[in-house]
This record gives C-alpha cells, sequence and structure tokens, in this order.
C-alpha cells in the first residue's frame, strides 16, 4: 500500500510536469535550427540598414569558424542559462556582428489569443566582439514587450542571461517579436541570441500546478497513514 500511493503521487507530478513541458513554443523557428540558404533564417525577416554587409546568420555552436558559419573563430557554447522555453538548445543560434548596423533587425509576427503567455529569449556576448573598441545596442521585443535593452559593453561577455516573464494578451492580433542591433564603429561588439519562445499558460512550463501539488501532498498524507496503520 505504501509503494502503491507513492508511485501513484510520483507520476502524478511527472505526467503533469510532461505535458506541460510539450506546450508547443509559437514562435517559428525560435531556436535558429532552420536557416534559409542565402536568404537569412527560416521564420523570420532580416530588417534594417547593414552597411558592411553582414546580415546576422544561424552559427553553430562550438565552431571556431569564421563567418557565417561560426563567431569569427571564437567558439561559442551551447546556451545554458535556465529557460522555459520548450525548445531543446539545438546546434545553432543566430549572430549580429555586423560594424555599422541601423536598427538591423530579426522580426516575426505571431498571432495570439486572449490569455496569459511565458515569453522569453537567451542572448550572450562573444569575447573577441566585447574586446572591440566599438558598442552595440541591443533590444528584445517579444510578444509586443521590451525585455531587453542594453549596451553590450554594459554587461558580461561569454555568460548566457535569459530575459523572460509573463505577459497578459488582452485581445486577439498579432504580436511582435523582434530583436534590433545597431553599431556605429569598426570593429564593435556582437551578440548571440537563442530559444526565443511564446508559450500559453501560466505558472512556468515544468513547474507543476498547485493543484498538481495538492494532489501530490494527499498521496504524502497517504503514505503516513499506511505507516501508522502498519
Amino acid at each position: 500500500m505504501r509503494v502503491s500511493l507513492l508511485a501513484a503521487a510520483t507520476a502524478l507530478v511527472i505526467g503533469t510536469t510532461g505535458a506541460a513541458l510539450a506546450a508547443p513554443n509559437l514562435v517559428v523557428n525560435g531556436s535558429f535550427e532552420n536557416p534559409t540558404p542565402g536568404t537569412g533564417l527560416t521564420g523570420w525577416t532580416i530588417g534594417g540598414v547593414d552597411l558592411q554587409g553582414y546580415p546576422p546568420v544561424a552559427i553553430y555552436y562550438g565552431a571556431a569558424q569564421p563567418y557565417p558559419n561560426g563567431a569569427f573563430g571564437e567558439a561559442v557554447p551551447h546556451n545554458n542559462a535556465p529557460t522555459n522555453s520548450p525548445d531543446a538548445v539545438g546546434d545553432r543560434a543566430a549572430y549580429f556582428v555586423t560594424d555599422l548596423a541601423n536598427n538591423q533587425s530579426l522580426t516575426q509576427l505571431v498571432h495570439l489569443m486572449p490569455g496569459i503567455y511565458q515569453i522569453g529569449f537567451s542572448a550572450y556576448a562573444p569575447l573577441n566582439g566585447y574586446n572591440n573598441t566599438g558598442d552595440a545596442t541591443f533590444q528584445g521585443i517579444v510578444a509586443s514587450l521590451s525585455l531587453a535593452n542594453y549596451s553590450v559593453h554594459g554587461g558580461v561577455a561569454q555568460t548566457w542571461h535569459t530575459y523572460g516573464g509573463a505577459t497578459t494578451i488582452a485581445s486577439e492580433g498579432d504580436y511582435l517579436v523582434q530583436f534590433v542591433f545597431n553599431t556605429n564603429h569598426v570593429p564593435s561588439a556582437d551578440v548571440v541570441i537563442d530559444q526565443v519562445y511564446i508559450i500559453a499558460g501560466n505558472p512556468p512550463i515544468g513547474v507543476p500546478e498547485p493543484a498538481t501539488l495538492a494532489l501530490f501532498g494527499l498521496g504524502l498524507a497517504g503514505l503516513g497513514l499506511a505507516r501508522r496503520r502498519r
């Protein structure tokens, strides 16, 4: 009796958490695993002005290779920052690197219904760009909400950071997902991003809902009763 109660409670929590983790990412190609050769990245539109000729690309993790496959010889590590993205980190990430950019961007629109959504993305500053004399500014907008707007030199190099949270969508419509990169000095800092996500629901993905935790508690209470009966 004791074993069956504990097993049932444990299975309930794992099952519910697994179901939550299966929630789909509403951002198309949010982990940049599907680049379109010669035109950019599947699902994303490249915008803005690039006077140097280095559009955003999907580089490979761990590749000490030149652009467009790597970060100009620096091997970028896989994203290891905590994230609620349902997508695996994969093999690629998006790379902003041009030294002369006026609102260079990656953009897509996501159609959302009213409700609560988890949103976010992760970003990284390669050291070779961070050490350049020119700075860069970067803005990340998800579900039309600005999650980050910063100077690259104002942060830390070679460290993945996740910017995220929850937002309430009041009305059905198309909502903006956009990353904007600006530089004006040769050479300048650069930015890598990955695991962009919009997921319906709250609380955060991977955390059992309160009702589930309550049922788990009942299972443990039953386990205590079984012990006393023995």
